[in-house]
């Protein structure tokens, strides 16, 4: 009996943890993860956690607001390009190429309802373009995007 409500607690517990997991690595090489705010709000909570940490935001495009000038409907989407020269300038020592995907841009997107927030995982870029080096520069940009995002999205 014991053993039974221990198993039914575990079985409970990993389903209400796969059931509320808001970060998902798809097989594209994305991160994405669920925020529980507009995409407005998420986009600007994503502008002042960068900020925040010093890094400069380059870019905020909102694509819903292109679509609009065309008399055309999109749900909320809006693009934000960000970076650190201290993290990406090794990175773009080491593969030139790599400037075609940097400076960082996430993805706020309006998905039937629910805010989602992505980017690329720095380990995608960094196999993209075969760089060798700049380890600590990637490990650096991977941690930034998953507390920048966090903090975006909660």
């Amino acid at each position: 009996m014991k053993l039974s409500r221990t198993l039914s607690a575990a079985l409970a517990a990993a389903a209400f943890l796969t059931a509320t997991s808001v970060t998902a690595r798809a097989d594209d090489g994305w991160i994405v993860k669920t925020s529980t705010a507009s995409v407005e709000q998420t986009a600007d909570r994503l502008v002042a956690a960068v900020e925040k940490a010093g890094a400069t935001v380059f870019a905020r495009v909102d694509h819903a607001a292109g679509a609009r000038r065309l008399d055309a409907e999109l749900a909320g989407m809006t693009l934000v390009m960000f970076g650190n020269p201290k993290i990406g300038t090794p990175i773009l020592q080491a593969a030139p190429r790599t400037g075609l995907d940097l400076p960082n841009r996430v993805l706020i997107w309006d998905d039937q309802g629910e805010t989602r927030i992505g980017y690329l995982d720095p380990a995608e870029l960094k196999q993209r373009y075969d760089v060798e080096g700049a380890d600590q520069a990637f490990d650096t940009m991977a941690g930034a995007l998953g507390k920048l995002t966090d903090a975006a999205s909660q």
